[in-house]
Parts: C-alpha cells; sequence; structure tokens
C-alpha cells in the first residue's frame, strides 16, 4: 500500500495527460537510461515498460528472409556475384553458348550452400524451441503453476529445484538453506565445475513457501542489461528500506542449483537481455593467409580473362570487314555485331561474348570444394586423432573452426600463457616463509633442472616422518608440522599466518566436516592449497555460513588441544587483476577486529605499516629465492582495527556497495582506505609442476623453425626459470633483459612524482632498447653468434610498446630465438600478438587456458585453448581446442602441414585445370575470326568442373601425404616449407601456368592438325563436333592423369576417383551422342570410337602433353629436390605402418576403458553457440551414446535438452 500511495500522484498526473480512455499505470514510472525498475510479483506494473520476452531465438533466417537472405549471404562472395553476372550474360543474345552453360554449374553450388545453411538453422530452430519449452515454477496468486520458459515475464517469481537450470537471470529471495545460500554450478556459463555461493538478503529469507512469497512486493533499481557476467549493481526497496544488491544475489540464466532443495527468486532479466545471452556472439572472424592469397589469384584470373577477351575483341574489330562476302556481311539486315561499318560496336559487343566462353577460367567449384575438404580434414582427422586424445581428462582435441586448418601449417611464432599452458595448474603448497624465516624443503622441478644444466649431481632428497603429500600440500618440515611451531622463535607470528590461510579465502567445503574427507570447492587452484595447508599446519577449515567461518585449531593454547573456533567475516574485499590482492574483515570470538590481507608482493608491500625493515628485506630475498626456483609467491599480512575505525570506515564500505553507478570503482576506493599500515606476516610458495612432454615439444617446435614467446603475470625470476626448464633459454643463448627492478628506477618510485616516474621510465626503456638492438646487430653479424632471448617485463613492455619505441621493440624481438615478456596484464599480451602479427606481418598462434589468455587468443591468426582447470572461456574463444600443451606438436607438424600441403595442391590444380580447358578454346578463336563460336558442347564446358575432374581433387585433399606423421615429428625442420610458404609462391602458380600453356597448345593443335586431312570409316572428312569432342576427350585424360603425378601417395581412392571420372565421361558422352539432339554433337561420339585415330591419340596426346611435366618434376626431385622429397628417399624402403593415407591412430594405444572414454568423447556435440547457455556445451551426449551404443551416465545438462528427443511430457508436481 505504501509503495502504490508514494505513486499515486505521479499516476493521475500521467493519467490527464493521456487520451480519454482510461489507462491504470500502477507504480511504473519512466525508465531511467541509467538504470531500469521492476515491480516484484506485479505484472500489470511491468507491462506498459515493455521488457523483452523470455523466449529466445538464435536463428539466422525466417521462412521469409531464408532465400533473400540466404542468397544475399551467397551472392557477397567475389565468385559467386561474378558467376551470377556470366548467367545473365550468357542469357543475351551476344552469348554464343547456351545459359544452361553457367547457370547449372551456379545452381548447384548455390543449392549446396543454401543446403547446408537451411541445415545448419533448422538445427538451431529445434534447439531453440526445446529451451523455450522448457518449464518451470512461476507463483500465479498463491499457488507454483509449471509453465514454458518462454512464457515468463521481469518481475515474476519462480522457484527452481535442485539440479535444474535458471530460466532468466534471477534476483534470489530465499533458499531452503536455513542460512540463506545457494549453491550454483557454471560449468555450462565458464566451464568451471566447482560451486558458486550465493546468499540471499537476510530481509528476504522468509519468502520461502508460496503463501509468503505472495506477499512480496519489492521495487528493484538495477543496472540496464549488460554482457559483464561477474558484475550486478543495484538496490532492492523494500518496506522503505533501500538495500544494495551485488552479483551474490544474482543467478544467472544457464547455471543449474546444486545442493539445494530449491530457492525462489525473481526475475530480472529475460531473453535476449540476460546477461549469457548477450555474451552469445560469434568469435571474430578469421580467414587465413592460403584463402586471402587466393582472392589474389582469382583477381589474377580475372585479368588473364579480360585480356583475352581484350585480344579477341581487338581481333574481331580487325578482322571484319565487307571482303568475306560469304560471310553474310553485305546487306542491310546486318546486325551490330557483324556490321563492319561500326567496328568499335563489334569490338565492345564481342568483348562481351568472349567473357561468356572463357568464363569457365574463374573455377565455380573451387570454394565449395575447399570448404568440404576442410570440414572432413577438421571432424574427422583432428578430432579424431588419437595421439592428441588426453585419456586423464577424457578430453579429444577438437577443431572449433574448419577455415584456418591449412594455417596451422605455416606458424612462425607462438604466444604462450604459462599457467595451465605450459605448467599443469595444479597447485602444490611447497615452502613458506614466516617472520624471516624459510620453512620447506625439498627441490622443485625447476631446481633440479637449473642443477643438471649447471652440471650438477642433484640426489633424492630423504623425506622426514612428519612429510605430507597431498592434493594440494607437498610440503615437509618437522618444525611446523603437529603443533611444533608452538617451539618456534616466532610462534605468535606463525599462528597469524595459518590463520590467515584459513580465514582469508571464498573456499566453499563440501562433504563431511573430516580432514579426511573434506573436499574444498575454490575459485583457484591456488585458493585451495593455502585453504588445504592450513588443515595440515592444524587449522582445519570445515564449516562457512554466509557470516561465520569454523576453523577447528589444533594446539593454539597447549599441545594436543583442538577447539572449534566461529570467526564472523564481517568485510570480503575480493580479489580482482586490478587490486592483485584479497581482504577480509574477521571478528574473533573475543571480539578482536582484524584485517587479513593477501596479495602479490607489490601490492602488500606498497601498504606495510613503516619499520620491521628487516623483516621486509629478508622475507623480499625469500621472494626472489622462490621466484628463483619457479615457486608462486603470495605475500600475507595483516592489521588490527580498532571497533570506531572500523565502523566508520564501514559506513563508507556500505554507501560505496549500495552505489548504482561506478560501483567497482569507489569500492576500491574504500578498499583503499583500510588496506593500508599492514604488518607483514611472511610469504607463500606453491609449485606448478611442469606438464607432461613441455620441453621436448618446445625443443621439437624450435627445429622447425617456430619461434615461441612466454607471456605470463609471474615475477621475472620466475618466468626465466620455467623458460630453462621448457628448453626455451640455455645458457649458449645471449639474454637482453629490460627490467624496471633496477635501484635508478625504484628510487624514482620511492619519490612518488608520477609525471617524473613516466618521464624516467620511458626514458630508460628507450636506452635499453637501443643498447639491446645494437649488441643484438653484432652478434648477428657474426656467422658464428650465439642464439638471441629477450625478456622484459610488463612495466618496460607498457613504455615499449609506445608508438614511437614500437619498431625498436619489434626488430630486437624479431631477431631473438625466444622472447619471455613476465608481469605482464591481458591487454598487453593481445598488444604484443598485434604487434607481430601486424608490424612483422608473420603467421601467429596463440595458446593459453584462462579467461586472461581470451584477448591473445582471438588477437592471433590461429588460436588454441586448452581444457585445463581454469575453465572454458579460452577454449570457448579459440578456433581449436586441446588438453595438452605437448599435443601442439602433433596439431602443428602433422596435420597443420599435411592441411597446408594438401589446401595448396588442390587451389593449384583447380587453376592449371581449368587455365587449360579455356586456353583451348582461346586457340580455337584464332580460327574462328574472333567471332566467338564456341569450340565445345554446352554440356561439355558445364560437366568439366562438376562431375570429370571434380572427385579426383577432393581425394588429393583429404587423402594425399608426402611423408607419414611419425617422419613428420621426427624431422620437424620439414615444417619449414610451410613457413616460407614454398607450394603457393607466384613461382609455382607460373609454372603450372607455362604448363597449362604448353598442354593446351599440345592438345588443340594436335587435335586439329591431325584430323584437318582425316576421314571417319564412311569416308566423311572430321566436323567441328568431331574435332572439339576429341579434344575434350584427350583434355578429360590429361588433366586426371596429371592430378596422379601431383600425389605424393597414390592410394585406392584415388585411383577410383581418378578412373571414374575418365569412365563418367566416356558413359556420359555415349549416352548424350546417342540421344538425337538438333545439335551436332549427335552420334559423334560413336563415329569416332569406329576409327583407330580415337585409340591413337587418346594414346599419344596425353603422353606427349604430360611428357614437359614429367621431365621437368624429374629434374626438379635429382637435382632440386624438397626437403621432404629427401626423407621419401632416405625411407623409401620402409614399409607403411598404418593405412595410407589416413590418419595413424593404433586402437593398441589405449585400453579397453580409455577406448571407451575415447568413443563416449567423440561423440556428437552441439557445436552452435546458440544454446541456452549461449557457449558450447556437450550437449545431447547421453543420447548420442544411447544411439551409439556407448554406455554414459546422465548428465545435469541433458535434462534441459532433452526436449530434442521428443519424449513424452511428464505428469506436473503437486505442491
Amino acid at each position: 500500500m505504501n509503495g502504490r500511495a508514494r505513486t499515486s500522484r505521479s499516476s493521475s498526473d500521467m493519467t490527464s495527460r493521456l487520451p480519454s480512455r482510461t489507462v491504470t499505470l500502477g507504480r511504473v514510472q519512466p525508465q531511467s537510461p541509467g538504470h531500469r525498475t521492476i515491480f516484484c510479483n506485479d505484472r500489470d506494473a511491468n507491462l506498459l515498460v515493455k521488457f523483452r520476452a523470455n523466449s529466445i531465438s538464435t536463428t539466422k533466417y525466417h521462412v521469409l528472409t531464408f532465400l533473400p537472405k540466404g542468397l544475399f549471404e551467397q551472392f557477397r562472395r567475389v565468385a559467386n556475384l561474378y558467376f551470377l553476372m556470366i548467367s545473365i550474360l550468357s542469357s543475351t543474345p551476344v552469348s554464343p553458348v547456351s545459359p544452361i552453360t553457367n547457370v547449372l554449374p551456379l545452381s548447384i553450388v548455390l543449392f549446396v550452400s543454401l543446403v547446408k545453411e537451411a541445415w545448419e538453422d533448422w538445427k538451431r530452430f529445434q534447439n531453440d524451441m526445446a529451451i523455450n519449452n522448457n518449464s518451470v515454477e512461476v507463483l500465479l496468486g498463491q499457488r507454483w503453476e509449471r509453465v514454458p520458459w518462454k512464457s515468463l515475464q521481469v518481475g515474476d517469481i519462480v522457484r527452481v529445484k535442485q539440479d535444474g537450470f535458471f530460466p532468466a537471470d534471477l534476483l534470489f529471495l530465499a533458499g531452503t538453506n536455513s542460512d540463506g545460500v545457494c549453491y550454483v554450478e557454471t560449468a555450462n556459463l565458464d566451464g568451471e565445475t566447482n560451486l558458486k555461493i550465493r546468499k540471499a538478503l537476510e530481509k528476504t529469507w522468509d519468502y520461502v513457501t508460496p503463501e509468503k512469497a505472495s506477499e512480496f512486493k519489492g521495487e528493484v533499481q538495477c543496472e540496464q542489461p549488460n554482457n559483464s557476467l561477474y558484475t550486478f549493481t543495484g538496490n532492492l526497496i523494500i518496506d522503505k528500506q533501500t538495500l544494495p544488491l551485488s552479483p551474490n544475489q544474482l543467478l544467472l540464466r544457464g547455471c543449474s542449483l546444486r545442493n539445494t532443495e530449491y530457492i525462489v527468486g525473481a526475475v530480472i532479466f529475460t531473453g535476449h537481455e540476460t546477461k549469457v545471452m548477450m555474451n552469445s556472439m560469434n568469435v571474430p572472424s578469421k580467414r587465413s593467409t592460403l584463402e586471402k592469397k587466393l582472392d589474389k589469384l582469382i583477381l589474377i584470373l580475372f585479368c588473364v580473362l579480360f585480356s583475352m577477351c581484350f585480344i579477341g575483341a581487338i581481333g574481331s574489330g580487325v578482322f571484319i570487314n565487307r571482303k568475306y562476302y560469304y560471310l553474310g556481311l553485305r546487306g542491310p539486315d546486318l546486325t551490330p555485331d557483324m556490321n563492319p561499318g561500326n567496328r568499335f560496336v563489334v569490338a565492345l559487343l564481342n568483348m562481351f561474348t568472349l567473357i561468356t566462353l572463357y568464363s569457365p577460367i574463374i573455377p565455380i567449384s573451387l570454394y565449395v570444394s575447399v570448404e568440404m575438404i576442410k570440414f572432413i580434414q577438421s571432424t574427422q582427422y583432428i578430432n579424431n586423432d588419437l595421439c592428441m586424445y588426453h585419456v586423464e581428462t577424457n578430453t579429444p582435441a577438437l577443431a572449433r573452426t574448419s577455415n584456418l586448418n591449412e594455417e596451422l601449417g605455416q606458424v612462425e611464432y607462438i604466444f604462450s600463457d604459462k599457467t595451465g599452458t605450459l605448467t599443469r595448474n595444479l597447485m602444490e603448497f611447497f615452502k613458506c616463509s614466516i617472520g624471516g624465516e624459510i620453512y620447506g624443503t625439498g627441490l622443485t622441478e625447476i631446481e633440479t633442472g637449473g642443477a643438471q644444466k649447471n652440471g650438477m649431481k642433484v640426489d633424492g632428497v630423504r623425506k622426514s616422518s612428519t612429510a605430507v603429500h597431498e592434493k594440494g600440500f607437498n610440503f615437509d618440515d618437522a618444525r611446523l608440522m603437529q603443533g611444533a611451531w608452538r617451539n618456534e622463535p616466532n610462534p605468535d607470528m606463525c599462528k597469524e599466518f595459518f590463520r590467515c590461510l584459513a580465514i582469508c579465502h571464498t573456499v566453499l567445503p563440501e562433504g563431511e566436516e573430516s580432514s579426511e574427507r573434506i573436499r574444498y570447492q575454490a575459485a583457484s587452484p591456488d585458493e585451495a592449497a593455502l585453504v588445504t595447508a592450513a588443515k595440515n599446519f592444524g587449522f582445519f577449515f570445515y564449516r562457512r555460513t554466509p557470516t561465520l567461518v569454523y576453523v577447528r585449531e589444533s594446539h593454539t593454547e597447549k599441545m594436543g588441544k583442538v577447539q572449534d573456533v566461529p570467526y564472523e567475516i564481517l568485510n570480503v574485499l575480493e580479489f580482482n587483476s586490478t587490486r592483485k590482492r584479497q581482504s577480509v574483515v574477521c571478528r574473533y570470538p573475543d571480539g578482536r577486529l582484524v584485517l587479513y590481507c593477501k596479495g602479490a608482493d607489490s601490492v602488500i608491500y606498497e601498504r606495510l605499516v613503516d619499520g620491521n625493515n628487516d623483516i621486509k628485506k629478508i622475507t623480499r630475498e625469500h621472494l626472489e629465492q622462490f621466484g628463483a626456483a619457479g615457486l608462486r609467491t603470495l605475500c600475507l599480512a595483516y592489521r588490527d582495527l580498532s571497533s570506531n575505525a572500523y565502523e566508520s570506515w564501514n559506513e563508507k564500505f556500505i554507501q560505496a556497495k549500495s552505489s548504482l553507478r561506478d560501483r567497482e570503482q569507489k569500492l576500491d576506493e574504500v578498499a583503499e582506505l583500510i588496506e593500508k599500515d599492514l604488518v607483514l606476516i611472511g610469504c607463500t610458495a606453491i609449485e606448478d609442476k611442469l606438464q607432461e612432454g613441455v620441453p621436448s615439444c618446445i625443443e621439437t617446435l624450435s627445429r622447425a623453425g617456430i619461434k615461441i614467446w612466454v607471456l605470463t603475470g609471474d615475477k621475472m625470476e620466475t618466468a626465466i626459470n620455467i623458460a630453462y626448464a621448457c628448453k626455451l633459454i640455455d645458457n649458449n643463448m645471449k639474454q637482453f633483459i629490460i627490467s624496471s627492478e633496477t635501484d635508478d628506477i625504484r628510487e624514482v618510485e620511492s619519490r612518488g612524482d608520477q609525471v617524473e616516474i613516466a618521464r624516467y621510465m620511458r626514458d630508460s626503456v628507450k636506452n635499453q632498447l637501443k643498447k639491446c638492438h645494437e649488441e643484438a646487430q653484432t652478434y648477428l653479424s657474426s656467422s658464428f653468434g650465439p642464439k638471441l632471448a629477450l625478456v622484459i617485463d610488463g612495466k618496460c613492455l607498457m613504455y615499449a610498446l609506445d608508438p614511437s619505441l614500437r619498431f625498436m621493440l619489434l626488430n630486437l624481438s624479431l631477431n631473438c630465438s625466444s622472447v619471455v615478456c613476465c608481469r605482464v596484464s591481458p591487454l598487453q599480451k593481445a598488444q604484443v600478438t598485434s604487434l607481430v602479427r601486424k608490424g612483422a606481418g608473420k603467421i601467429t598462434l596463440s595458446i593459453g587456458d584462462g579467461a586472461n589468455d581470451v584477448s591473445m587468443i582471438q588477437a592471433a591468426h590461429v588460436g588454441v585453448g586448452i581444457s585445463g582447470l581454469e575453465g572454458m572461456q579460452a577454449v570457448m574463444a579459440s578456433d581449436f581446442a586441446i588438453a595438452q600443451f605437448r599435443f601442439l606438436k602433433d596439431l602443428l607438424l602433422v596435420h597443420g602441414r599435411w592441411s597446408y600441403l594438401r589446401i595448396c595442391k588442390v587451389v593449384t590444380y583447380f587453376f592449371y585445370k581449368n587455365l587449360t580447358f579455356t586456353l583451348t578454346q582461346f586457340w580455337y578463336t584464332f580460327h574462328t575470326g574472333f567471332s566467338g563460336q564456341r569450340f565445345y558442347d554446352d554440356w561439355f564446358q558445364s560437366l568439366y568442373n562438376v562431375i570429370f575432374t571434380a572427385l579426383p581433387v577432393i581425394m588429393v585433399g583429404l587423402f594425399d601425404k608426402d611423408v607419414s606423421a611419425s617422419l613428420s615429428k621426427k624431422y620437424p625442420e620439414l615444417y619449414k616449407e610451410g613457413i616460407r610458404n614454398t607450394f603457393f609462391k607466384w613461382r609455382v602458380v607460373v609454372t603450372l601456368a607455362l604448363f597449362s600453356l604448353y598442354q593446351s597448345l599440345v592438345v588443340y593443335h594436335f587435335v586439329v592438325t591431325s584430323t584437318s586431312n582425316s576421314v571417319d570409316s564412311s569416308g566423311k572428312m572430321f566436323g567441328l563436333w568431331d574435332v572439339s569432342t576429341m579434344a575434350f576427350n584427350c583434355i578429360v585424360v590429361t588433366v586426371n592423369l596429371r592430378l596422379l603425378m601431383m600425389c605424393n601417395t597414390i592410394t585406392r581412392w584415388h585411383q577410383i576417383s581418378v578412373g571414374g571420372s575418365i569412365l563418367a565421361w566416356f558413359l556420359f558422352a555415349l549416352v548424350y551422342s546417342g540421344i538425337y539432339t538438333p545439335k551436332g554433337i549427335y552420334f559423334v561420339f560413336y563415329v569416332l570410337l569406329s576409327t583407330a585415330y580415337f585409340y591413337v591419340a587418346l594414346l599419344v596426346v596425353p603422353v606427349v602433353a604430360l611428357l614437359g611435366d614429367f621431365l621437368f618434376l624429374g629434374v626438379q626431385r635429382w637435382f632440386f629436390p624438397y626437403d621432404y622429397q629427401i626423407v621419401q628417399e632416405i625411407h623409401r624402403h620402409e614399409p607403411e605402418t598404418s593405412t595410407v593415407g589416413l590418419l595413424e591412430m593404433g586402437s593398441s594405444l589405449l585400453t579397453p576403458e580409455d577406448a571407451r572414454s575415447f568413443a563416449i568423447a567423440r561423440l556428437p556435440r552441439e557445436q552452435s553457440k546458440h544454446t541456452g547457455a549461449a557457449f558450447d556445451s556437450p550437449a545431447y551426449e547421453s543420447f548420442f551414446a544411447s544411439q551409439a551404443g556407448v554406455v554414459t551416465n546422465q548428465k545435469p545438462y541433458d535434462v534441459v535438452r532433452r526436449a530434442s528427443m521428443k519424449s513424452r511430457p511428464k505428469n506436473p508436481h503437486k505442491d
């Protein structure tokens, strides 16, 4: 009632200005452009605002728009538009050929493309319908009624049960858990399976039952719909109270409810305005370099076509003359194209005539064939390769696009993340420093590798009896275990250290409340490792409520005593990439107020209280020592707070948290007020082990001519040592280190003048770059100079990327074999990638596993995502997904290289065969007075590309290979041919063009000359159709045999396709010439078959035509061999170890259990981003598994999409 009273005046004012028809506006107010106002549980009030409906539509077309829009999409391709123009020209009187000659191939290409588009859109439509028709319980009156998702409206109150999916973005009001929390799984959103906690406002906890929920009449003022998944600002106005809303109260569409019987929520955003749907945009469209060069080749063919037509047009204008009276060039009824009195018009019209006649020079089926080949390469080869199947995680390789297959064979620069990409992202607490004392023994992998690098013998470290090794904890030091820390010189500092680990986090405990069986759900493996460490040190975190953290502390009062201590969590200042720290304000049971903070050393040291310089200095030395060992470090600090200071600060915190604008910025500013004067406790050191096979993979890729850059956020010492362990850097390299951690720079920074700091840093970076560049040139000028490596940190990189220094940085970087960028931000990763891609014009590949790698992945030519432990954001933005870094070796050296070789051969062969065919027609033009008379029958010309030469080239694109997969990896230097683009240079194209010219001359002149005085079996001389049919016969045989000469591997598929194409021509000729038509082709082929000349020409012409190619290829192989030809000769006597032309994927590689896992992993998956969660997910997996006869467990997300199986509807639940 109060809410209605507040707005009654404004309602009456607005009503008075409306027309005479009475309209009740309820509590609707004009919507502010900055935020929206939602009236919960009041559909009438929300009706006039016209919020979006909850139904989604991700289809590209509708029934009425499919044909026009689909054709528009097809004719955006230059080649299709060109053939449309040719088809129109062929329908005019100037065309010498029937319209069918050009219309039929174009129609086939368009039909195939449109059918593909229609099928994909139909699948999207079915997916939309399945999602829109899922049911959810909505509060209508005082009852829960089941309605389809599409019927939901903004402001509705809904109930979602356990394992159910949220149908829209909901405001979490209440749940069955007594503490007002629910657990959410966001796997469909970001791939993370760890549960997230969401907490309802205490004011709304009671709205659980339908009777109570019907009384809820709140007003929500929140931000307008946006695509930021992890932010939300708003206020809930209820009972004249304004309560701030945050992402903790928002349940996103596509996520599912876990460990909670049911929740009640209010709909905030619906349909396409939900955050997840606003993220459902395609990754940037990428085209391969070879495809771009193909466009240039098509443009050159246009120029060749124009030149041929221009020559013919000039020739026709010169040839036309009244003296050729027998051609009917005299008289009043001459057509414009035959009128000698206007030679310009004759030449112009003949130009159009010849364009239609020579149009086959542009291969219309090229794009369709290449797309088909790439699609099969991706789905059948890359996705099914057992060499890239990770057994432990049941993850096969996944080609998310087929556009970039050949680009994988030309990569020269790889940009790699470190954590989770080169390393396993399995964090283990390994060492620590407390109060200036190091704890923990043992050697890391990197320390062991470094010692071996220096020639030192490393003995295994003997473990003590107190050593513990479990997931997340690999620590050995008796001084801290089993309460022994009480005997240390600084037991109070140890206690603060352990409590900081146990309290300052956002981890959720799962399972039984015992140290052996509890499981921790953490946002990152680091957090889980730190909490696990606290447990093993005797500070066992076992329970969390919205306001309390329970820790079972051992040995704190006296040895052997265990007590459960509840700590009240007053505020959580969350970690983000800008803050690089996390803080918790907590109250002890005795009333003590403490702020615990953990974060990067660079931000913690800036906020320490003055004094304790010895501990600061010693801890910094320990940090550098840990970094040199390749360990990930965090600093821990605390601050005691007074009640007055805290209450004063908390008011500002609540005010910032209630702000609708710039809430994140204001919260950061408020955090700065309390995160100061900290007391340093110590630091932690966590080991992240290298992935299996990373060093050997990097070494192999380096031999292949690929330069690898590591872009990481770790400290310089850690990054350098990881580079050593990965064999990215060795002692034989000359290292250039550009760092901001110098005494001079620290001194300038200590003065705090930002302008002076920026100026000094820029000058320092410029001088360092200049010095390194000059030194690099000295080494490069020496023939025996060492390889070069560059190491640069994020601060220096920020200035080095300045436009005035960028060129110097690029030159220096390109001269280095390895580059390591440390302390870099996600934006800087993308900037470095773009610098090399655009500045150097090199083919780049970025590989990463986390959300912070997305921009880098999208900035490179090829993006590869690691499906690891940091969610699926990187995979969702990638072009290819693999489970381990070492699989890059197979992806690039095998699949990438083969794809590049195959696509090059397909494209050049299309160019060759069409040019050869068109040139024979061109030579005939000289014998017809440039009149545009066609040489071949219309159907011959139409079916030349579609049937008689189509299949063999596809077989080459699928099955041809120069060396086996094992030899490709044994000789990685073969990959350099792709980097140099050896097989698609203009030299290769020109060589093929010359042979095409030669073969067309041989075929045309041999047949024309030899038939000028020949007669058939009845004594008649050969006519035009006899000669052209014979020439066409020789062309088909010649170009098909030439294809076999291009192949490195001739399989039965090559033989069947080539033999079948030639046979198809003979069968067609027999049938076509046997059917009476008014054309002169009738019975021609039978006449040719009856002459000995036919068989002699069929044998001699292809042999003579291909003789030049044979000699050229022989000389080239003997005297100027390619690298792969040398390898072929070395291993020519070795038998093939696998089926020729297919991937080497022997079933012996896997156990029966692994084979079953692989079968499940290969089941069809919904690749469209147009799902309810807007991202890729293994949808329909259980359905397809049952169809394929593979036993697999039901997945929760199958429930949402099971509507596609058309199962019978179940009876609705009754309350």
